[in-house]
């Protein structure tokens, strides 16, 4: 690891680019918040199922943020950027980017995670066979993932396919590929660094992710020339230096993950059988299971967790799309809620009784463990009767609901989960933790700072910046505010499961 030499440089700005806000926090070492700055902006959606970002947005609302942290850390602690002794880099994986190499130009907009336009590509390609297998078999077997256009490899074949000129200028080494954590590394280095780390790999469907390189066999089948990939870095290092135009001074970046892997390590999950689920956006369930990859057969996604000295933490995760996004559309577009706070209030003056009301919240489709691209959102069971509390609740529902799914098939997989950690902003609703623990059976730890994204990214740059002497060490400032015991009747639960399925089915018929 990278020793720090400053004795003065104290502190950690942690950099999370996220679907929906790009925010920078600077943290001291204790893990204590000193500064921070926050930006939002919108998708665009140009037809049915795609969903788009403008890279250059997701760029200077990412650099404004960490300008405005420090503006206000050294108007409120006198804190300089000399001080800094590190960044880390924290990100909503998968969406794709492709740029100039010479200008950083990017010559389409970012293809979002939730983007659902590979769909037809998907099902040909899952019948084609590579290696000798059946496509399904060798991606699931090298990447850990299933064929779906969730991840960032079909994403760029199209961007390749589609943009005049752009597979010609692929070839010719004219183009750089990367997700979000790559391009944003690129724009802060001043192009000097094309690089991204394990973790952020292991989603794009093309890293092998038992030798730790991109597969030359699912290259060579979406037809995608390795001089446009980035090379693969640990998650903590030496890993990049920010350019001094940018803040004043340079900066080492020290660490980098995917915004799932930094909550699980912000989340302490460090022991195999640990796990998280975050409730931003989406919802993302993940279970560490140490130096071996557990293989799902109930469609999960075995992914790295984290890889530090070479050495790989792998972790089991299952995917729902939609979580904290529809509440934004309850808000924005039914306007039901002026507030995502007033849930709670909906929530608790139903009894969390939704008057037989489910809604399956699949704007973008299903993931895990149905992986179906076609299903789209249902509301069902509304009668005359229905109020506006009761649909609020079932929105809440459907979000448990789906977590619980995620469960029982981590269960099937020999992954069971006893205790929960949750974390994202959805999670300050203590009906939705209650929720939860009623309906999956486990105690849920909340724990005292619920944005364990951001602080996960700092933490993994403390250890690169040599500030930290392991990850167990850094994180020993991880508290549990609350925990949430099951209370719900059995038979109750069952019932409302029960109907949940039914709902689903009708989503997907």
């Amino acid at each position: 690891m990278t020793q720090n030499n400053n004795p003065n440089a104290q502190y950690i700005m942690s950099l999370d680019q996220g679907t929906s806000s790009s925010r920078a926090v600077i943290y001291d070492l204790q893990g204590e918040v000193i500064a921070s700055g926050q930006q939002t902006f919108d998708m665009s959606f140009p037809e049915d199922g795609w969903v788009e970002q403008n890279p250059e947005v997701l760029w200077q609302t990412t650099l404004d943020s960490a300008r405005a942290a420090l503006a206000q850390a050294q108007s409120q602690a006198g804190i300089e950027v000399h001080q800094l002794a590190a960044i880390g880099i924290t990100n909503q994986r998968e969406t794709t980017l492709v740029w100039d190499r010479e200008t950083g130009e990017c010559i389409y907009p970012a293809i979002v995670w939730q983007d659902r336009r590979t769909a037809e590509f998907c099902e040909a390609f899952k019948q084609r066979e590579i290696g000798g297998l059946p496509a399904q078999a060798f991606v699931a077997n090298t990447t850990g993932l299933v064929i779906d256009p969730y991840f960032s490899g079909t994403k760029l074949a199209w961007i390749l396919d589609q943009v005049p000129g752009a597979r010609d200028r692929a070839e010719k080494g004219e183009l750089c590929f990367g997700t979000v954590d790559s391009f944003l590394v690129w724009k802060l280095s001043c192009g000097a660094a094309h690089i991204t780390d394990a973790s952020n790999a292991s989603r794009t469907a093309l890293f092998d992710i038992h030798r730790q390189t991109f597969s030359p066999e699912l290259l060579d089948a979406l037809d995608i020339p390795a001089s446009i990939l980035p090379d693969v870095t640990d998650n903590a290092g030496a890993l990049a230096q920010v350019d001094p135009k940018w803040f004043g001074a340079s900066v080492p970046i020290t660490g980098i993950a995917g915004d799932q892997q930094a909550a699980l390590v912000g989340q302490a999950c460090f022991e195999p059988g640990m796990s998280k689920s975050t409730y931003g956006t989406g919802c993302f369930l993940m279970t560490n299971t140490g130096s071996t990859p557990v293989r799902s057969e109930h469609q999960l996604l075995t992914t790295v967790a984290y890889r530090l000295e070479s050495e790989t933490v792998y972790a089991l995760e299952g995917s729902i799309f939609v979580a904290g996004v529809a509440m934004k559309w309850l808000r924005d577009k039914l306007g039901l809620i002026k507030d995502v706070s007033e849930t709670q209030t909906a929530y608790e003056a139903t009894g969390g009784d939704s008057g037989g009301v489910y809604v399956v919240p699949a704007f973008t489709g299903l993931g895990a463990p149905y992986w179906r691209p076609d299903a789209r959102g249902t509301i069902s069971g509304l009668t005359l009767d229905s109020s506006r509390a009761q649909l609020i609740t079932a929105f809440l529902q459907g979000v448990v609901f789906q977590t619980q799914e995620l469960l029982a098939a981590m269960a099937s997989d020999g992954a069971p989960i006893e205790r929960l950690r949750v974390d994202g902003g959805m999670v300050v609703n203590d009906a939705l933790c209650q929720c939860l623990a009623d309906i999956l059976q486990v105690d849920v730890e909340r724990p005292a700072n619920v944005e364990t994204t951001a602080l996960g990214a700092a933490l993994l740059a403390g250890l690169g910046a040599g500030l930290f002497e392991s990850l167990p060490a850094a994180a020993q400032q991880w508290r549990l505010e609350r925990r949430f015991e099951p209370v719900m009747d059995v038979s109750l639960r069952d019932q409302l499961l029960a109907g949940y399925e039914r709902a689903v089915q009708r989503a997907m018929d």
